[in-house]
């Protein structure tokens, strides 16, 4: 078979393998989609892998062609989405099944063998089977499309049951929220969001509400359900709009003062949430400099560098009581509450859209390019996909 094999940091080439023989408990899988990560560039170019040589790719769909001896042979032919998160199943998150957390984890990708290849064993705990309507490619965000669930049930832990809550009409996720930095991550909690939003036919839309009342309405308190986001990309402008939000709702931070812009738009009261999917000291300062007190700060994204944390943000967190939370990967317990299912139940519901976001496809054969316009940022994307015939 052909896989991308990265033998060390920048020496990532295609090449011949054998075709992976799946142990006991896992299946071999020919993938048919696999997106590339934002986290694929600095393990291929910067800091290498936990291990060498390695196929990396995390984020990956397709076929199940052969089962391990301990596997159901039912698996055989079915269409297949891959946590790639591998647990221990014996640390403290495991026994609670937080899998996400484990502390002694094997992961597809960068651990062992993933998915930038014709085929790849995997583990069949780690298998979801496809509804007949969602696409490889739609399969193959489903990994990032949890990430974002995720941080949404960390920032309101008060929604137990967002696929009940959605379907019912219930609008949980009220108040005003702001997400910060508008990466693969970012844009689908945004869809995420949206679609909790502005999924009822009878709820009033964000698009209806001009500056000037939605400042009022935020000087007496009531300003509850506005979404608005902060990016740096002029794309990013009309994927917000694509995606159904107004353009008034969207900060340019290369143009406006972010956090004077947030003031405007509030009436001065602050975000009740901010997501910070960037990953800096400056929109973590922002993040806390603009939420409104007793707010929530989930911390999304992945630091560049040091954080620094200088006293005047630790006062304000302390003098406005914020709730600061993390959140990491996404849930998968073979649970109908997890956040795979509530993605995959959306996905066949056509509640969300993911493929709006792919912005280049190419076969396995030029992953490379795509690799290289996310190292160099030479053109415009959000994710980048591979399809294999």
């Amino acid at each position: 078979m052909k896989a991308w094999i990265l033998h060390e940091v920048n020496k990532l080439y295609l090449e011949e393998l054998e075709k992976p023989i799946p142990d006991r408990d896992e299946v071999l899988v020919a993938v048919k989609a696999v997106g590339i990560c934002g986290s694929d560039i600095p393990r291929i170019y910067q800091t290498g892998a936990h291990t060498h040589p390695l196929v990396p790719g995390h984020e990956f769909s397709g076929v199940v062609e052969a089962t391990g001896a301990d596997v159901d042979t039912a698996w055989n032919g079915k269409r297949v989405g891959i946590f790639p998160l591998i647990p221990c199943k014996n640390c403290l998150p495991c026994k609670r099944k937080q899998y996400e957390m484990c502390r002694h984890y094997d992961y597809l990708g960068s651990r062992r063998n993933g998915g930038f290849a014709e085929y790849a064993a995997v583990p069949a705990e780690c298998l979801v089977e496809l509804p007949d309507n969602v696409s490889f490619a739609e399969a193959a965000m489903l990994e990032p499309m949890a990430v974002a669930v995720h941080a949404m049930r960390r920032a309101f832990p008060e929604v137990r049951d967002f696929v009940s809550a959605s379907v019912q009409g219930t609008q949980n996720t009220a108040g005003t929220v702001v997400i910060c930095g508008l990466g693969t991550i970012g844009l689908l909690l945004l869809m995420m969001l949206l679609e909790r939003r502005t999924g009822e036919a009878n709820h009033p839309r964000q698009e209806n509400i001009s500056n000037h009342e939605r400042g009022k309405a935020a000087e007496a308190g009531h300003a509850d359900g506005d979404i608005f986001v902060i990016g740096n990309k002029d794309f990013q402008k009309q994927m917000i709009l694509e995606l159904g939000l107004p353009e008034d709702a969207y900060c340019d931070s290369r143009m406006q003062d972010a956090g004077r812009w947030l003031a405007e738009r509030t009436g001065n009261r602050g975000a009740d949430v901010f997501f910070e999917c960037v990953g800096k000291n400056e929109t973590l300062r922002l993040a806390v400099d603009t939420a409104a007190p007793g707010g929530r700060i989930c911390l999304v994204g992945n630091p560049y560098t040091d954080m620094q944390l200088e006293k005047s943000v630790y006062w304000k967190i302390l003098r406005n009581q914020l709730t600061l939370t993390g959140t990491w990967n996404s849930s998968f317990t073979g649970q109908p509450e997890d956040d795979w299912s509530y993605v995959l139940k959306m996905l066949s519901r056509k509640r969300i859209m993911p493929e709006k976001l792919i912005t280049h496809r190419f076969p396995l054969s030029d992953l490379e390019k795509g690799l290289h316009i996310m190292r160099d940022k030479s053109e415009d994307y959000v994710k980048i996909m591979s399809i294999l015939s």
